[in-house]
Parts: structure tokens; C-alpha cells; sequence
């Protein structure tokens, strides 16, 4: 007689008892996708033999951590400790690199780590932040925190010779997310707080910097701004097409240099429009310029008019580089003026490189391939049909404004104050021009009858 399996429950039981274990005990949090945005707030203060950096991150920026969790992902809080340091050691303090007088601190030391609640505002100051941070931590029998939504403060100590050295930081915290922005304020030792906000890597920043590590920063930044604007190069192209001997070009470049320095320096000093709507309108009056100096190339340029010209369009370029310089004025430090004009040395540097490169390659197109008139019509055609575009699109943003602005005495002192500005400056344009006009006139003289 057969005898007839009966099944066991021993199984059935023990993956019960498996079951039960895994839903009830702490698991580990998984890897995830990159955060589209992150927000660094961070404090360096310098006291004594030690550099103090507090730092707030998201904790859900550092993917392929194994927090533990339980539940739906609840941080176990009385576990993660350990798991915080090793999360700081290969997030942050590897790509923070602090510098005392050009020389790299190596000797940091974790000081403490804790979670911390999104909601949580301590990082207003120093003073608060740190006592945060050194508190008791979150209690972890009646928190229930998300591990994606949780905060990771930190207390980072490095040793230094002296607290009145120059110090300076090399953050690359970018890879935390896609758009990575950091804020971070520096205690300066009896001088306040300097305050620092940048997206993504923004390379060395001096903390405390000297006039001339200012000026190297806002050459650099002046001088690669012009290849990376394609209409400013457009419009350097028409403004110079009709015109490529010495004295034409001395006298253009100049007016425009002139023009353009005028309103860079006036938006430095916060004379400009603060409205939504300026740059918009700025940006549109750019790509007209554009559009306006290649129809004149067509038609047929004037040296006489060509300078006013370069000069009025330079006041609207000028309030372009503003733009890319108000960003970044934040790194100059005490020496406001001497970032300007270095800046301003920067693009004239750019611009000279442009116009060495442009002129031989024009001379060679006019006389190998083309004729002059007829390469300067087809040339100024292309550039007008691009730019055209630029001005309806950016036409387009600009009408989502309401432009006019009520009419008050502000306003009526700020358009008198911008009126005397420029006629002052058009008269020392002409001024220069007509005395630089004079000089070549008479060199010229004098090279002739010799």
C-alpha cells in the first residue's frame, strides 16, 4: 500500500518567521536617481589654530549609500551614525579642498554629524547652526523621517597655522545633483560675514582676496566672456566689415569701449533698471543692433556715422556684460572698482583677439573668393537673417512684461541722472576721437613727407 505525502508546514513557518523579520527590522535604503536640484549651506569660520566649516546637505543627494531603514524607508535614527561618517567622508570632505596661503589643509577632522529636519531653520547663523549640530539628535522613538527628505548637518575642523591667513576653497559639490547651489558665508575675523552664492563648481574661490587675485579672476572672466557671446561676435563682425584699416578701427573700437563702459560701471554701482523686464530688454536691443548694423553694411556704411553708431549700441552691449558680471561681482571682495575694470580689460583683450583672428580671414575671403562689396552684402545678409530670429524670440519674451513703469519723480531723477551721464561721456568720446583723429592724421603727414 502506497503511503500518500502529506505536506510539511516547517516551510510555510519558517518564511513566515523570514517574512515578519523583514518587514519588522531595519532593511537598507537603495540607490536613486539624481536630484534635479540641491541647496549646500555652509559656514567657515577661522579661530585660533582651527577652520570650522558647518555644512547642511540633503541626505537623499548621496546615492549609493545603504542608510538604514525600516518600514516605508523611516530612518532607524539610534543606527545611523556610522553610516553619516562614511556618507560625509566620500560626499563631502572629498570634494571640499580648503587652502591657507596657497597651502592645501590636510589635517580635518569630523567633529560631529547629525539628521536634521527639513523644516529645521538653525542655519540662520554660525552660532545657531553649530549649537544644532552639537545638540542631542532627533529622538528616534517618535520620529518617523523619510530618508530621502532628511538633512545631514556637519562639523568639519581643520588645523591652520593662523586665523588671520588668507584662506581660500576649491568646492566641487556639483555631482551632488543635476543643479547643485551652494551659499556659503565666511566669518571674517572683526570684518562681518561675506556672503557667497554660486551653482555648481565655480572653481578656486579666494575667500579674502587680494586686489590683484580679484583683478587675475575678472580679466579671466572678461576676456572668455566675448567667444562664448555669439552676437557680440556677430555684431564685433558688422561693426568692423566695412572698415579694416588702422585708423577706422582704432577709432570704432574706442567709441564702443567708451560706450560700454559706461553702463557696465553704472550697473556695477547699481544705477541700472532693477525691473524683470530689463534684461529681456536688453537682450532685444542687442540682437536689433545686430540686425541694424548689417542692413547698413547693404546699404552702404559711413565712417562719420559708423562711430555714433558704435557708440550708442555700446551703451545696450555695456548693460550685457553687466549681466554676466553681477553674478560674479560676489568674488571680488573689498575691490569693487579694481574687478571692473579689470573686467573691462578683459573683454577689450577678448575683443583684440577677436579682431586679429577676424581681419586676415576677411582680407583673405576678398581677395581669393569674393568681391569686397559683394562679400560684405552677402556676409551682413547671413548675419541679419540670424539675428532676426534672436529679435522676434527675445521680441517675444519681452512682450510677457509690463514695460512702462508709473511715472514719479524716481523715475524722472533716474532718467535725468542716466541723461547727464551720457552726454558727459558722448563729449569725451568725441573729444577722443576727434584728438586721436588728429594724431594719426598727423603721423600719417609726417611719414609721407619723410
Amino acid at each position: 500500500m502506497t503511503k500518500k505525502y502529506k505536506p510539511s508546514l516547517r516551510p510555510l513557518l519558517a518564511a513566515g518567521f523570514v517574512a515578519a523579520a523583514v518587514l519588522t527590522g531595519p532593511s537598507f535604503s537603495t540607490a536613486h536617481e539624481i536630484p534635479a536640484t540641491v541647496t549646500v549651506q555652509s559656514y567657515i569660520r577661522a579661530r585660533g589654530d582651527v577652520l570650522r566649516m558647518l555644512i547642511r546637505v540633503p541626505l537623499g543627494s548621496m546615492r549609493d549609500m545603504e542608510f538604514p531603514v525600516r518600514g516605508p524607508e523611516y530612518l532607524v535614527l539610534e543606527e545611523v551614525e556610522p553610516f553619516l561618517r562614511d556618507a560625509t567622508n566620500l560626499w563631502i570632505v572629498d570634494y571640499i579642498q580648503l587652502f591657507e596661503n596657497g597651502t592645501l589643509l590636510t589635517d580635518v577632522e569630523i567633529v560631529a554629524t547629525r539628521i536634521s529636519l527639513p523644516s529645521d531653520l538653525s542655519f540662520v547663523s554660525f552660532d545657531d547652526a553649530l549649537a544644532h549640530i552639537l545638540s542631542p539628535g532627533l529622538p528616534p522613538d517618535s520620529t518617523d523621517l523619510v530618508w530621502q527628505q532628511a538633512m545631514l548637518d556637519v562639523v568639519l575642523d581643520y588645523r591652520i597655522e593662523s586665523d588671520e591667513s588668507r584662506f581660500s576653497i576649491l568646492s566641487e559639490l556639483a555631482h551632488l545633483g543635476v543643479r547643485t547651489s551652494t551659499v556659503l558665508r565666511f566669518d571674517l575675523p572683526g570684518s562681518g560675514e561675506r556672503l557667497y552664492r554660486f551653482t555648481g563648481n565655480p572653481g578656486l574661490v579666494e575667500l579674502d582676496p587680494r586686489w590683484h587675485q580679484a583683478a587675475l579672476r575678472f580679466v579671466e572672466l572678461g576676456f572668455f566672456h566675448i567667444p562664448d557671446g555669439l552676437d557680440h561676435l556677430l555684431f564685433l563682425l558688422c561693426l568692423v566689415l566695412p572698415f579694416r584699416r588702422i585708423m577706422p578701427l582704432v577709432t570704432l573700437v574706442t567709441s564702443f569701449t567708451i560706450a560700454h563702459s559706461i553702463t557696465l560701471g553704472a550697473s556695477a554701482f547699481g544705477l541700472a533698471p532693477s525691473a524683470l523686464w530689463f534684461p529681456p530688454l536688453v537682450e532685444t536691443l542687442i540682437a536689433a543692433s545686430i540686425v541694424l548694423m548689417a542692413f547698413e553694411n547693404v546699404v552702404g556704411a559711413n565712417l562719420q556715422r559708423r562711430w555714433l553708431v558704435a557708440f550708442a549700441f555700446g551703451l545696450v552691449h555695456g548693460f550685457g556684460f553687466s549681466f554676466a558680471l553681477m553674478e560674479s561681482l560676489q568674488f571680488a571682495g573689498e575691490h569693487l572698482v579694481a574687478s571692473l575694470l579689470s573686467f573691462n580689460v578683459g573683454v577689450e583683450l577678448g575683443q583684440l583677439l577677436v579682431l586679429v583672428m577676424m581681419i586676415p580671414v576677411l582680407e583673405a575671403l576678398f581677395r581669393y573668393a569674393v568681391a569686397e562689396r559683394m562679400g560684405t552684402i552677402i556676409l551682413s545678409a547671413l548675419v541679419a537673417h540670424t539675428s532676426w530670429h534672436w529679435m522676434t524670440d527675445r521680441w517675444g519674451v519681452l512682450r510677457q512684461y509690463e514695460i512702462l513703469p508709473a511715472f514719479n519723480l524716481a523715475l524722472l531723477v533716474s532718467a535725468i541722472v542716466w541723461l547727464v551721464l551720457i552726454v558727459i561721456f558722448a563729449g569725451l568720446g568725441w573729444l577722443a576721437f576727434t584728438k586721436l583723429r588728429y594724431l594719426l592724421e598727423r603721423g600719417a603727414a609726417v611719414v609721407f613727407d619723410d
